[in-house]
């Protein structure tokens, strides 16, 4: 079979279709698979059935050379070996060239978080309570640090899965999984101030979150608010909604929640993808025992 958009099509919408895998997923797969092909044009009529893992590990060092970093590298690995146990399960290859290559290493990082200073600053700024766009958009960043929901999870978020009864969202995570994740009154009370003010000046809407013209919001107007809101309180860095995602869990695990249930409130497949939150508040008792106890720094005689 040769190197076509269509097998690229058709393996995508498997991807979105049968495996639930998200569009931002499927989109960036289908980036790197139609990138791969064009990086093998200049064969003669190149076959997804004939490419070698020499073939991949030539590509791989073409795309290290121009800046990808260790992550892109690794989804693009990803990436060829789902589409050759596609391919291989459909009878249209009969190996995977990518099964062999190594993962690029990642460098170990931890999460970025607000100290509780920051974020007492950053909720507790002044907002004109009959401003729609300042009500919403304060309403964001409490949701966000409150609930631990990611950005996607957010603008998706529809009006009548908010329930004030119980005090409780239904979200809709990755994977189309939902999961239930609960909240407080001052949440509860912003939602309603926010409901009150967007019935005024916009009407009804179906999703929670909107614009003014009552549109759905969109990624780059979110990563907009919380990121003009973290400059004013001192942030520096990746100012993205998932600094606040981050501080939430790493709050949680500090205030002595289990690791179990912050991994059920952030929608997480395994508990290893939460256990990073373990080494944030591990780091955080070091500095805080550095600063105050009085012979932490002292040297040994």
């Amino acid at each position: 079979m040769t190197m076509n958009r269509k097998t690229i099509t058709q393996f995508a919408t498997h991807q979105r279709v049968e495996l639930n895998r998200s569009q931002l997923t499927v989109d960036s797969y289908r980036s790197d698979l139609e990138q791969f092909a064009q990086f093998l044009a200049g064969d003669d009529e190149p076959r997804w059935s004939s490419v070698t893992v020499n073939d991949v590990r030539a590509w791989l060092v073409q795309r290290s050379s121009q800046g990808d970093s260790p992550r892109t590298l690794r989804r693009k690995v990803q990436a060829l070996r789902a589409l050759y146990h596609w391919l291989m399960r459909r009878g249209l290859a009969q190996t995977n060239p990518a099964a062999d290559v190594e993962l690029a290493r990642m460098p170990r990082q931890l999460p970025h978080v607000l100290r509780p200073q920051a974020i007492d600053r950053l909720l507790d700024q002044a907002v004109a309570l009959d401003d729609f766009e300042q009500v919403r958009d304060h309403l964001i960043l409490l949701m966000f640090y409150t609930t631990g929901l990611r950005r996607a999870e957010l603008i998706g978020l529809e009006d009548r899965w908010v329930d004030m009864a119980a005090r409780q969202l239904r979200v809709h995570g990755k994977r189309d999984k939902d999961r239930i994740v609960p909240f407080g009154p001052e949440l509860a009370q912003w939602v309603e101030r926010y409901r009150q003010v967007r019935a005024a000046q916009v009407g009804h809407t179906e999703r929670f979150f909107v614009r003014r013209d009552g549109k759905p919001l969109y990624p780059s107007l979110v990563y907009r608010v919380v990121h003009n809101a973290l400059l004013t309180v001192g942030g520096s860095g990746q100012l993205s909604p998932h600094v606040l995602r981050h501080s939430f869990a790493s709050a949680m695990l500090n205030d002595g929640a289990d690791l179990t249930s912050v991994k059920e409130l952030l929608g997480h497949e395994s508990l290893a993808a939460t256990q990073v939150y373990t080494h944030i508040t591990l780091s955080e008792l070091k500095s805080h025992y550095k600063l105050a106890h009085p012979r932490a720094l002292k040297k040994g005689g």
